[in-house]
C-alpha cells in the first residue's frame, strides 16, 4: 500500500500461493488507521488481520489475490538453487529490497529475467554473513541514517564526543526526534543480537 507516513514494510513470511492467493505477514512503520481503510479499499484483500505494537508500528496478515506482475516477478527469482531471504523490503519510494544467497549464475538469470518496466540494481554481492545482515535487517532508513550520523559524530566513542544535538543537525531534525531514532534501532541491533545468540 503506498501511502505517505509509512517509511517501510518488512515482509516477514508468507505462505506458497493457493489458487493464486497467497498469505502474507507484514511488519510496518507507521499508523495502521489509515492503512486499514486502504486494504478495505483493494479488490484483490480478501483477508487481513491488523496487531498494532507500542511503538508506532503494527504487524499485518494479509491473505491476496497476487496480481500478474508480482507473479513474473517472484518467478524471476525462482531460480534452481536460489534462497531468498527475509525480510523482504518494501519502501516507500516504491522501491523492494530484496536479498538472496545462491550461485552467481543464477543470481544473474533472475536479474536477466525480471519483467520489462522494473528496474534492478544490485546493490552488494559477496559471501553470506548472516551475522550482518541480520543485525541491521529492522532498520529503518532513518534510523540507520542516525547510527551512523552517531557514529561519525563520536557518540558511541568513549569517553562520548558527540550528542544527540549533533545527530540532530546532522539529520536536521530535533534533538529529541534524533534520540528517539537511535533508541529504536539500539533496541532492535541488541533484540537481533539477544536472539541468535554469541555464535
Amino acid at each position: 500500500v503506498e501511502r505517505e507516513g509509512y517509511s517501510v514494510s518488512r515482509l516477514l513470511q508468507y505462505a506458497p500461493p493457493t489458487d493464486g492467493v497467497g498469505s502474507f505477514l507484514f511488519h510496518v512503520d507507521g499508523d495502521p488507521d489509515p492503512y486499514k481503510l486502504a486494504l478495505e479499499g483493494t479488490e484483490s484483500v480478501s483477508t487481513y488481520e491488523i496487531s498494532r505494537c507500542p511503538d508506532d508500528t503494527f504487524y499485518l496478515y494479509v491473505r491476496e489475490a497476487i496480481p500478474e506482475h508480482s507473479r513474473d516477478f517472484v518467478g524471476a527469482f525462482d531460480q534452481p538453487g536460489l534462497v531468498g531471504l527475509m525480510p523482504v523490503e518494501y519502501r516507500e519510494d516504491g522501491t523492494v529490497r530484496l536479498t538472496a544467497v545462491g550461485p552467481a549464475e543464477m543470481l544473474q538469470t533472475a536479474v536477466d529475467e525480471t519483467p520489462d518496466g522494473m528496474d534492478v540494481e544490485v546493490l552488494e554481492v559477496g559471501e553470506y554473513n548472516a551475522r550482518r545482515l541480520d543485525a541491521g535487517s529492522d532498520l529503518t532508513d532513518r534510523q540507520f541514517e542516525a547510527v551512523v550520523a552517531a557514529v561519525d559524530c563520536g557518540y558511541y566513542e568513549t569517553p562520548r564526543e558527540g550528542s544527540v544535538e549533533d545527530v540532530g543537525e546532522r539529520l536536521d531534525c530535533a534533538p529529541g526526534t534524533a534520540a528517539e531514532l537511535l533508541r529504536r534501532a539500539e533496541r532492535s541491533v541488541m533484540q537481533s543480537v539477544v536472539s541468535t545468540g554469541p555464535f
